[in-house]
Parts: C-alpha cells; structure tokens; sequence
C-alpha cells in the first residue's frame, strides 16, 4: 500500500467534520507549497541542480526555514540516489515521507493533565497572537467534556485584557480570577491558586503578558509567575504553551527560541494557520526546536482550535496527490 492510500485510510476513521477543518484550514498552505513542488517535479523532465534550487525556493517562501528546507533538499538528493530514481514526477511523493519523517514523533497528547489532582497550564507568547482566545477556546472545549474549568487573568498588562478573558469565560461558563489592570500578575495566579483548590476544578487555565522579546523586565516577570506556580503546586506548571500567530514566520521561531531561555516550554499552538500560505513553519517548529506543536488554530470558531494530527495534517496538505 502506498503512502498516501496508507494515509487516506488512517484519516478515514477521523471524524468527517475535523477533517474538513484541516483541509479547509491548510488549504493556501497546500497550494503554496505542495502545489509549488508539483509544477516544479511535472513541469521537467531530468532531476538536476536547477530543480533543487526551485524546490529550496519554494520551501522557504512556505516558511519551512532554511535549515529545514537544506535538511529536507539534502535527504531528497539521497533517497534520489538511494532508490535510483530519475523521474522528477516521482518525487513528490518522497517528499511527502520526508515530511512526514520529521513529523513522526508529534504524537504526544494535547494536553498533559495531572491524573491526581488539579492540572495547572500556562499561556505565554507575545501580544496579538490570539492567546487570550485560545485559552477561551480551549476553556470551551474542557467544559464540553466535563472538566470544572477556571481562567486566570494574568495578562494585566494589556488594556482590555481582562475584559476579554471576561467575555470567554461567560460564553464557556467558567469562573474568570482577576485583579485591577496593572496588579502583579503573578499575585493574580497565586489568587487563582487557592480559588481553583478551593472550588475543587480540575483545569487552571493562566493567561499571562504578551511579553516583547527585548522587554527583559517583562521576561523577569514571568519567570517570577513561574516560582509561584511551582511554590503553589509542586509539580506544576503542568504545560507551558507557547501561542504563535502563523502568519508572521520566521519571526514566530524567533519568538519560540526567547521564550525558550526564559520558561521551559512544552508544547505551541500555532494560531491563524488559516490564514496564511505558509504554513510551512509547523515543519519548522518540530525540526529546528524540537518542540511538539499540540493545538492549531484553523478558523474564528470555537471549535476550530483543534489538537493537532500529523496525519491530517499530513492529508491536508497533499490533498491534490491524495
């Protein structure tokens, strides 16, 4: 069976609405990069340099990042050589296992929840990347499924902030912990604490700053909300997600190695990837930080915040050869 029979089977026994999510949501992504390489690997007829030189042509403007997109060219000139291949036509299915090669470890859950206890996940990324949404979103999603949910609101930095956070958690029906704007956030998670022990939920949901990169006193912060999370509850924080916005690229990896230095980040959402052509970056993130990317934002809705799947991803993209 080939791959993507192999792969289009897999996806078969997803649930139909999420996986039109993924389609529908990668689609610009899809045309962009999958559809680039197609006119590159049908529109000749030998293998040779000018071909590897388009093809790193394309994987960067997907955002797939240049020590990615050599990786990827590298391992295609060998399997070329490896499987004596001499068609460009065939290539694009090779590359489409190299992809899926270096995605293969993203299999982790979405969320890692404390079994025995209160499960406690921090939000950190910078201003207008969809944090506060995200937390709504997922806060919605946790209810639906049962959990006694309630939402910090450490983000007492950004105007309006708190407000948002407000209006998610009347649509999703969770308690909201808040302060004034400008109160010490890590005063308002060490308030959040003991309201969320003391009401007995299962899921602590802490908005934090949209902290600027070369801001280090807004860095400083955050470590500090850090300590009192782990003072608090000792095995806490039991993820650190790290929101970027899609569209911004290679700034959004650049994001991802700051933060990196100043918490240990487990997981990224990836938020907007609808609206963008280069989502490419989802390659990026896990070969070049190694970290998983655990939830993807494909639409406004709130259950378009979906965990993410290789292989609907994976499916999405290569839709065409599927």
């Amino acid at each position: 069976m080939s791959f993507f029979s192999k792969l289009k089977e897999s996806v078969a026994k997803r649930t139909e609405s999420v996986t039109q999510k993924f389609v529908s949501g990668l689609s610009k992504t899809s045309s962009n990069l999958v559809g680039a390489m197609g006119s590159i690997f049908t529109g000749r007829s030998k293998i040779d340099e000018d071909l590897y030189e388009e093809l790193e042509e394309v994987l960067i403007g997907a955002d797939v990042g240049v020590p990615t997109t050599m990786h990827l060219v590298e391992r295609l000139r060998q399997e070329v050589k490896a499987r004596k291949i001499k068609e460009p036509s065939e290539l694009q299915l090779v590359m489409s296992e190299l992809i899926a090669e270096l995605l293969e470890d993203d299999d982790e859950p979405s969320l890692q929840l404390n079994q025995d206890g209160m499960s406690i996940i921090l939000f950190v990324g910078v201003n207008g990347v969809g944090k506060t949404t995200t937390i709504g979103k997922l806060a919605h999603k946790l209810k639906q499924e049962g959990k006694k949910v309630i939402l910090a609101a450490g983000d007492t930095f950004r105007a309006g902030a708190i407000e948002q956070l407000e209006t998610w958690g009347t649509r999703a029906g969770v308690d909201v912990i808040k302060q004034q704007a400008g109160s010490d956030p890590a005063a308002v998670i060490y308030d959040a604490i003991q309201a969320a022990k003391a009401r007995q939920a299962e899921v602590l949901l802490c908005d934090t700053a949209g902290r600027l990169q070369n801001k280090v006193n807004l860095m400083e912060e955050l470590k500090k909300v850090f300590r009192v999370v782990q003072r608090e509850v000792p095995d806490a924080p039991h993820e650190v997600l790290l929101v970027l916005d899609a569209t911004t690229g290679q700034n959004a990896m650049q994001q991802a190695k700051t933060f990196g230095q100043a918490v240990n980040v487990s997981g990224i959402v990836l938020t907007k990837l609808d609206g963008t052509a280069k989502g490419g970056i989802v390659i990026a993130i896990r070969h070049e930080l190694d970290l998983p990317v655990k939830w993807i934002g494909l639409g406004e809705k709130a259950d378009d915040l979906q965990p993410f799947d290789k292989e609907q991803f994976l499916h999405a993209l290569f839709q065409e050869e599927d």
